[in-house]
C-alpha cells in the first residue's frame, strides 16, 4: 500500500513538474541547442561550433511569441556583432585599444539597429568572435553557426507548439478569489461583535497586502498572454486573453473596495470604542452579507475561468443565485443601517460608506456589467488590432477567423464567459 502511495506521489509531482514553466523551459532549451549542435556540425568548418547551440539556447523561450520577438532581435545582436568583429580583425587585430573601440562601435551599432535589451549581446558577439580569431573565414563561420541555432530555436517551436499556460493563469486567479474570501469572511465575522481598533486596523493592513498578489496574478496573465499569441494550438487567443484579463481587473477593483471598506470600518472602530461596530442584528446582517458576496467572487473566478460549456453554465447559474441571495441580504442592511444612522446622527457617514462599498463590489460582480465589459474590451481591442495589422486583419476575416470570434462574443453573456 506504501508503494502505491509513493508512486501516485511521484506521478502526480511529474505532472506538475510537466507543466512547470522551469522545467518546460529547461529541457526545451536543452533539446534545442543539442539539435543545434548535431546540424552546426555538419554544415559548419569549425570543429566545435558551440556558436549554433549557444544561439538556440539564447533564443528558445517559454511561449512562442517570446520565442519570435526574442530570436530576430538576437539574430540581428549577434550577426550585428560579428560584422563589427570582421571589420576589427580585418583593420586592427586585438590589442587593449581596439577592445576599447570594439566595444564602443558594438553598443553603438546596436543601438542603430534597434535590438532593445540586447544591444549588449553585439559587445559579446563581437569579443567572442575577435577573441577567438582574427581569420575571417572563421568569423563567416561563426555567422553560420549564429543563423542555424536561430533557426533551430525558431524552429522548435513552430513544430513543437509550447504549452498554453491559461490553467495556470487561471489557479492564480481563483488562488486571489479564494484569499479574497477569506479577508471578507474574517471582516464580517469581526464585524458582528466588538472590534478593537488594532483588529480592524490588522484587516487593513491584509487588505493592502493583496497588492502584491495581484502583482503576482498579472505576471502569471501576461505569461498566458504571450502563450496564446500566434499559437497554432489555440484558435481564440484573442478571447481567452480579454476574458481573463477583464477577470482580473473585476478582481482588482473588488479588492480597492474591500480595502476601502476595511477603512471605513476602522474609522468606526475609532469613533465607537468601546462599543460595538453594529447593532447586534445589524452586525448579524453584516456579516452575513459578506459571507455571501465573499462566494460569489470565488464563483466569479471559477466562472472567468471555466472554458466548457457545461462547467460555466453550472459556475453562472451559482453565481447568478448566490448575487441574488447578496442582493435580498443587501436591502435588509441598508434599512437597518438607516435606522442606526438617525439614531446616531454624528456616524451616518460612515455607515452609509458602509452601504456604498459593498453595493460597488455587488455591481463589479453582476453578470450583465460583467458582459458589457468584456464585449467594450473586445470591441476596442478588435479596433486597435485592425488599425495596427490592417492585413492581417483581412488574412483572419478571408480565413473565417474573425467571424468565429463574433459568434462566440454574442454568447459571451449567455454561455461561458
Amino acid at each position: 500500500m506504501r508503494d502505491v502511495r509513493e508512486g501516485t506521489t511521484f506521478l502526480m509531482r511529474l505532472g506538475k513538474l510537466r507543466r512547470d514553466p522551469l522545467a518546460v523551459q529547461t529541457l526545451r532549451s536543452a533539446a534545442a541547442a543539442t539539435i543545434a549542435y548535431v546540424i552546426a556540425l555538419r554544415l559548419s568548418p569549425e570543429a566545435a561550433p558551440l556558436t549554433a547551440p549557444l544561439t538556440a539556447l539564447l533564443v528558445v523561450q517559454v511561449t512562442l511569441y517570446a520565442t519570435l520577438t526574442n530570436g530576430i532581435r538576437r539574430v540581428t545582436s549577434v550577426v550585428a556583432g560579428v560584422m563589427v568583429a570582421i571589420a576589427f580583425s580585418l583593420l586592427v587585430g586585438l590589442t587593449w585599444w581596439s577592445l576599447a573601440l570594439l566595444i564602443v562601435a558594438s553598443l553603438v551599432v546596436g543601438h542603430l539597429v534597434r535590438v532593445n535589451e540586447y544591444v549588449p549581446e553585439v559587445a559579446i558577439s563581437a569579443m567572442l568572435v575577435l577573441g577567438v580569431t582574427t581569420h575571417g573565414d572563421t568569423a563567416w563561420a561563426r555567422v553560420l553557426e549564429t543563423l542555424i541555432g536561430a533557426v533551430v530555436g525558431l524552429g522548435f517551436n513552430l513544430l513543437l507548439a509550447p504549452p498554453v499556460w491559461v490553467e495556470e493563469a487561471g489557479e492564480s486567479l481563483e488562488g486571489l478569489a479564494r484569499r479574497l474570501r477569506q479577508l471578507m469572511l474574517r471582516i464580517g465575522e469581526e464585524a458582528a461583535g466588538r472590534t478593537p481598533v488594532e483588529r480592524a486596523a490588522a484587516r487593513l493592513h491584509e487588505a493592502r497586502r493583496l497588492d502584491h498578489d495581484i502583482v503576482e496574478v498579472d505576471a502569471a496573465l501576461r505569461q498566458a498572454e504571450d502563450s496564446l499569441r500566434l499559437n497554432p494550438r489555440v484558435s481564440e487567443g484573442l478571447l481567452h486573453r480579454v476574458v481573463l484579463r477583464t477577470g482580473l481587473d473585476t478582481l482588482e477593483i473588488c479588492t480597492v473596495v474591500l480595502r476601502v471598506l476595511a477603512r471605513t470600518l476602522t474609522d468606526l472602530a475609532k469613533e465607537r470604542e468601546p462599543e460595538p461596530l453594529f447593532a447586534k442584528e445589524t452586525g448579524a446582517v453584516v456579516e452575513q452579507l459578506l459571507s455571501e458576496i465573499a462566494d460569489a467572487v470565488v464563483s466569479f473566478s471559477v466562472l472567468v475561468t471555466t472554458h466548457v460549456s457545461l462547467n460555466a453554465d453550472a459556475a453562472e447559474s451559482r453565481l447568478a443565485a448566490e448575487l441574488r441571495s447578496a442582493v435580498g441580504t443587501r436591502d435588509r442592511l441598508a434599512l437597518l443601517l438607516r435606522e442606526e444612522a438617525e439614531r446616531e446622527i454624528r456616524h451616518w457617514q460612515l455607515l452609509g460608506a458602509v452601504l456604498t462599498e459593498v453595493n460597488r463590489i455587488l455591481d463589479e460582480l453582476d453578470t450583465e456589467h460583467r458582459s458589457r465589459r468584456l464585449l467594450e474590451e473586445l470591441d476596442r481591442v478588435s479596433r486597435e488590432q485592425r488599425a495596427r495589422m490592417p492585413r492581417l486583419t483581412r488574412l483572419r476575416e478571408r480565413m473565417g477567423v474573425q467571424e468565429r470570434l463574433w459568434r462566440n462574443r454574442t454568447g459571451i453573456g449567455g454561455r461561458s464567459w
